[in-house]
């Protein structure tokens, strides 16, 4: 699954920020055309206008509202004493060397759209830092929720502020400090309950012995075999939670030969080793016990849902060690490749053809991550599923 950090995205602050810019932007470009409009539209208020001849006598008067002509200046009607009507054009300024005609917009304003720009400029300055504060702690939120559902059920968000935020990671923290104790608590009466069943197991198994009148050997076997599973169950869950427990003790390390494990596993359950790809010695850190038992389990989960052969390889690439079991079973449909690795999670209809629990595949996994490695499933192309179980050969 491609995880989301992965893919390429817009960070959250700048998003906000851009928008923030962009809508004051938008706001002043905006009422900077309105006033524009405006100041277009303005019409000149009515002045008087007095005409005097050469010996300062009134030959016409009138209020007259002048009317600006863009690059012809100002011109205007004033009605003359003797009822002829005089048509006054006064020319526009001079331009000055080398500019051009100014028509807006007009002196005054200028200033005005010079305070908005600056406003425009603090704004996006400000908004910075107080966006960039509040999408750092949903960062933080949501790298904690990442850290949690990747399994470390032990983080916890820092609470800070009074705000929102600081009440979803403080009702993050409750739930999941809570998810943890259900958890443990599970895990612990899990333990104790498989190992109380110890005993009983045991006096059973000594009661089938001292039975008399002996069992018939139908009877004995079938016993047997129950109690066998029982035991076997027991034995997964006990090491199925002690390999959940991080700060437990899984064993010492030493280097294993990997090459002699597989096949000593696989001439136990049967399985075709390919001894081309085991010419040479693998060798890898870990705990020989478990080593064994994840091969054991691949082996013994193939040869029982296989109709034909199962197959082992096991090479090196690189740092890693890679082992293959294939089988030639029914095979695993691609939705449930990562389910059936869960601890008793089964296809449907398995426990009816095939027995078992569930707990293998799961003891598996957790075996190879304890040792940096990993186990998936993919599918074979000659029909049925194959598993890889992956080892680094380094330290660990």
């Amino acid at each position: 699954m491609t995880s989301w950090n992965a893919r390429w995205r817009f960070p959250l602050y700048l998003r906000i920020w851009l928008a923030v810019v962009v809508a004051v932007g938008l706001l002043t470009v905006a009422f900077g055309w309105l006033m524009r409009k405006s100041w277009e539209q303005q019409q000149p208020p009515a002045r008087e206008v007095v005409i005097r001849n050469d010996r300062d006598e009134i030959v016409g008067q009138s209020m007259v509202r002048p009317n600006r002509v863009p690059g012809q200046g100002v011109e205007f009607d004033v009605r003359m004493n003797d009822g002829r009507t005089l048509t006054v054009q006064l020319p526009p300024r001079p331009r000055p060397p080398g500019g051009e005609a100014r028509i807006w917009p007009p002196r005054g304003q200028m200033g005005f759209f010079w305070l908005l720009a600056i406003v425009a400029v603090a704004v996006a300055v400000g908004s910075y830092p107080v966006v960039r504060r509040l999408t750092m702690r949903l960062e933080g939120l949501r790298r904690g929720v990442e850290r949690w559902g990747e399994g470390d059920l032990s983080t916890r968000l820092p609470v800070q502020g009074h705000d929102e935020v600081a009440f979803l990671a403080l009702r993050f923290n409750h739930a999941a400090e809570r998810v943890e104790n259900l958890l443990k608590a599970n895990k612990s009466l899990l333990a104790n309950a498989s190992h109380e069943l110890r005993s009983p197991l045991a006096r059973i198994r000594m009661g089938l012995e001292l039975m008399d009148p002996e069992p018939s050997p139908r009877s004995r076997d079938e016993i047997t075999r129950n109690i066998g599973e029982l035991d076997q169950l027991i034995d997964e869950i006990l090491l199925a939670s002690r390999l959940d427990a991080r700060e437990a003790d899984i064993g010492t390390i030493e280097a294993v030969d990997l090459t002699g494990l597989v096949a000593e596993e696989s001439a136990r359950t049967g399985a075709e080793l390919d001894e081309a790809e085991t010419a040479r010695a693998v060798v890898v850190p870990g705990v020989p016990k478990l080593l064994r038992r994840a091969v054991r389990n691949l082996l013994e989960n193939g040869r029982r849902y296989s109709n034909g052969p199962v197959t082992v390889n096991l090479r090196r690439d690189g740092d890693q060690a890679i082992v293959r079991v294939c089988d030639r079973g029914p095979g695993v449909p691609e939705p449930e490749r990562e389910r059936i690795f869960e601890p008793f999670y089964r296809l449907r209809g398995a426990y009816e053809r095939e027995g078992g629990v569930g707990l293998g595949l799961a003891l598996v996994r957790s075996i190879a991550q304890r040792h940096r490695g990993s186990a998936r499933c993919e599918a074979n192309p000659g029909g049925g599923a194959c598993f890889v179980l992956t080892l680094p050969c380094g330290e660990m």
